[in-house]
C-alpha cells in the first residue's frame, strides 16, 4: 500500500509539472479573425463616398491561460463599443449610434505539425443606441423619422477553426437566446478565412487578406459579406498597427439599423493590442 501511495503521489506531481496555469497573460489565445466584424478594435473606420465614419473602442483578453503540452485553454473577457459618426464643417463628428457589447469567451487550441485546430466560443451581451447626433434639433424630430427602438440580444457564438502555416478556415454558429426585437431569428451562421504572408517583407511587415460571410436570420436569411485586406506592421499575433481596405455588404452591424441594407467601401486604420 506504501508504495501504491508513493507510486500515485509520482503520478500525480508528473501531471501537475506539465500544465501551466497563466494569469492575465499577454496576447490572446485565439487570435482575432481578420474580416470578422465582431472583434477587438481599437481605432476608425473611413467609408469611401460618404461622410460617414466609424469609431471603434474594443479590447479582448484572456484572465486565464492553462497550457499542457501542445494543448492550451483559456477563459477571457470582451468589452467593445463601435460607433457611428457623420462628418461636418469645422472638425464636428455628431454621434449617430454606439452599440456596446461585453462577455466572457472561452478559447482552446492544439498544435499537431504544421497544423492548429482550435475554437472560440462566447457568452456576450449587445445593445444598441441611437444618440443627440441622430437628433434634428432645428425640426425637433428624429432624422429620417428613425425614432429609437430598443435593441438588446444575448447571445452564444462558438467559432471553431483548422489553420495550416498562415491560412486559417473557419466556421459556426451563433444562437441568439434572447432578442429584442422578436421579429429577429435566433440562428445564425458563418464561415471565413485568413490569410497573413510571412514572408519578404522583414519580420515586422504582414501583408494579410480575409474574407467573412454571415447568414443573418431576419425574415429570411440573408448574407453579410466582409472582405478586408491590408498590411499589419508588428507581429501577427501580437501588438502592431493594421492598415486595411474593407468592403462591406448586407445588414447594418448597427443594432438600431439591424434591417437596413448597406453596401460600402472603406479604409481603417487599428491598434492592435
Amino acid at each position: 500500500m506504501k508504495k501504491l501511495f508513493l507510486l500515485i503521489l509520482l503520478l500525480s506531481s508528473i501531471t501537475v509539472a506539465q500544465i501551466e496555469v497563466e494569469y492575465f497573460p499577454n496576447g490572446l489565445t485565439i487570435h482575432p479573425f481578420a474580416a470578422n466584424t465582431l472583434e477587438p478594435k481599437l481605432g476608425f473606420l473611413f467609408k469611401i463616398n460618404s461622410n460617414e465614419l466609424q469609431l471603434d473602442i474594443g479590447n479582448s483578453m484572456d484572465l486565464v491561460r492553462i497550457q499542457k503540452g501542445n494543448r492550451t485553454f483559456s477563459v477571457g473577457a470582451d468589452l467593445f463599443t463601435w460607433t457611428l459618426l457623420r462628418k461636418e464643417n469645422n472638425f464636428h463628428f455628431p454621434v449617430d449610434a454606439v452599440d456596446y457589447l461585453f462577455g466572457l469567451n472561452f478559447g482552446y487550441k492544439r498544435t499537431l505539425h504544421n497544423f492548429t485546430v482550435g475554437a472560440r466560443i462566447r457568452l456576450s451581451h449587445i445593445s444598441a443606441h441611437f444618440v443627440d447626433g441622430h437628433y434634428n434639433g432645428a425640426l425637433n424630430q428624429w432624422k429620417d423619422d428613425h425614432s429609437p427602438r430598443v435593441y438588446s440580444r444575448e447571445f452564444i457564438e462558438g467559432l471553431a477553426y483548422v489553420k495550416y502555416k498562415r491560412l486559417r478556415v473557419y466556421g459556426g454558429i451563433t444562437y441568439l437566446y434572447h432578442v429584442d426585437p422578436a421579429e429577429i431569428k435566433k440562428d445564425n451562421y458563418q464561415l471565413g478565412f485568413d490569410y497573413y504572408l510571412n514572408k519578404y517583407f522583414g519580420n515586422n511587415i504582414k501583408p494579410f487578406i480575409g474574407y467573412d460571410l454571415k447568414l443573418v436570420h431576419l425574415s429570411k436569411y440573408t448574407g453579410n459579406n466582409s472582405f478586408t485586406a491590408g498590411v499589419k506592421f508588428g507581429k501577427i499575433e501580437g501588438k502592431g498597427l493594421s492598415l486595411a481596405f474593407n468592403y462591406y455588404s448586407g445588414y447594418s452591424i448597427h443594432g438600431e439599423y439591424f434591417d437596413s441594407l448597406e453596401k460600402y467601401s472603406s479604409l481603417s486604420i487599428n491598434l492592435d493590442l
